[in-house]
């Protein structure tokens, strides 16, 4: 241990109280949402129907989120700091960078996940009602708007409703998961090429690619744990570990999950399903395996489970943009703490239009797109952070290296360079929305400290 880390505990404010089941439990909270419950349906979709590809594809997706687990687990090992990627980025190229990906999340990957849950939960009503695309749509907004306005008021109550969430989102999941496996008559068709499905290689390639993509989303969030490093008890050890086993261990989940749905459900009814917009196959198996009242509760839980992870997103992103507004670099305005109830108001509301204009311009499937492109961007990015950081600081005490190194990192940056190549070529407006605002990001920071300078200058005549 280095006289650097030695002295980290005495420099810093936080309580070293997270092990490695709390990391695991952290990454677990908030990777497991509302994908596993909807995205089975689009991967389907984009493997032509095939429900081998599709595991194969969830395996694949799996093991992208492990590889660059494996590069932020260094990072996070060797720089605990409560900034996470935003810090590895600011030190490895530019505060802009680090920057961009806060200006990133305010106008697309944030604003675009807050959006995206919006219409998920919108469109799980659906098992009650008939609704048509622009009522989902009507209902996505009114549900950002009512919990912006909810949390305007303080978020005294926040912790309660995300721990309930918790709870309820590992019911229907455990429930779906260990009743298809054991009550399940279907034997799937497995095969990668089903039969008449006539294929080439490279069209393969290009399907599993954008399938994998979809899946992303659902493992979306394991990064989360590298900001709260500083606050884990033996970071060089712990977070390695925790990393490690919650990605490994959700893979196994999301698998497995996806294979109990196939064993309950025939081929014919998956497909009738997703052609007629019931993208919840998980409420579909409840009710077959325990009629309409199993089917309702499934749902409701379903429903809970959602609608905490949308609240918790609301809660957490102002913050980001809070930050950056009182560093100087962002807008004024932006700073400010409601008297009353302290919290940023400004950030909170410019967040919810964004989110609004987002559900009106794009579907579901288009916007997890466009939050996991904009994600895969700053995945690069971090990743690539690995070897600069063996350059720039090579007396860096490393408690945990990536295993293989360089060939880890350079496969993680191919595999993810390949995917954001291939949703260039599939979805063409998604890859460019993800490519511009981030670059957009970097300019606005030197806009913002170019307007800083001359008011610090002002200052100081």
């Amino acid at each position: 241990m280095s006289t650097n880390n030695n002295k980290a505990p005495q420099e810093t404010s936080f309580k070293k109280e997270i092990g490695v089941f709390g990391g695991v439990s952290i990454i677990g909270g908030i990777m497991i949402g509302s994908g596993i419950f909807y995205l089975g349906s689009y991967v389907l979709q984009r493997t032509d129907m095939s429900m081998g590809l599709a595991l194969l594809c969830w395996v694949i997706g799996g093991a992208i989120s492990l590889l660059d687990g494996l590069c932020f687990a260094e990072l996070g090992a060797s720089d605990p700091k409560s900034g996470g990627m935003v810090v590895y980025m600011n030190k490895a190229y530019h505060p802009a960078v680090g920057y961009s990906f806060g200006f990133t999340s305010w106008l697309v990957s944030g604003s675009g996940s807050i959006a995206a849950l919006a219409i998920a939960l919108a469109t799980a009503l659906n098992n009650f009602v008939d609704l048509s695309g622009m009522q989902v749509k009507l209902i996505a907004i009114v549900l950002i708007i009512a919990l912006t306005a909810y949390n305007c008021l303080g978020i005294k109550m926040g912790s309660i409703l995300q721990n309930v969430s918790m709870v309820a989102k590992m019911i229907p999941i455990a429930i779906i998961l260990f009743a298809g496996l054991f009550m399940g008559k279907q034997h799937p068709d497995l095969s990668l090429i089903p039969e008449g499905t006539d294929v080439s290689f490279g069209g393969m390639i290009g399907m599993i690619a954008f399938a994998t993509v979809a899946t992303l989303w659902a493992y979306e969030g394991w990064a989360n744990l590298n900001p709260v490093a500083e606050e884990m008890k033996n970071p060089g050890r712990d977070l390695p570990r925790a990393l490690i086993i919650g990605i490994a261990s959700i893979t196994v989940l999301y698998a497995l999950f996806n294979f109990a749905i196939y064993k309950v459900l025939p081929h014919d009814q998956v497909v009738s399903l997703i052609e007629n917009d019931d993208l919840y196959l998980g409420t579909t198996v409840a009710k077959t395996l325990f009629g309409g009242a199993g089917g309702g509760l499934i749902l409701a839980t379903q429903l809970i489970a959602i609608f905490g992870s949308l609240n918790g997103m609301i809660i957490a992103f102002p913050r980001y943009y809070y930050e950056m507004a009182v560093d100087g670099h962002f807008f004024k305005n932006h700073a400010q703490l409601s008297k009353k109830y302290a919290v940023p108001q400004n950030a909170l509301i410019s967040q919810a239009v964004i989110s609004i204009i987002l559900v009106l311009l794009r579907d579901l499937d288009q916007l997890t797109s466009l939050v996991i492109f904009a994600g895969m961007v700053y995945n690069v990015l971090v990743t690539v952070a690995v070897i600069i950081y063996r350059k720039k600081f090579p007396d860096m005490d490393r408690p945990y290296k990536v295993w293989g190194y360089p060939v880890t990192v350079i496969i993680a940056v191919i595999v993810t360079v390949a995917l954001m190549i291939n949703t260039l070529v599939e979805d063409p407006v998604t890859a460019c929305i993800g490519l511009v605002v981030p670059a957009l990001g970097v300019l606005t920071w030197f806009l913002f400290d170019k307007r800083l300078k001359k008011e610090t200058q002002n200052q100081g005549n």
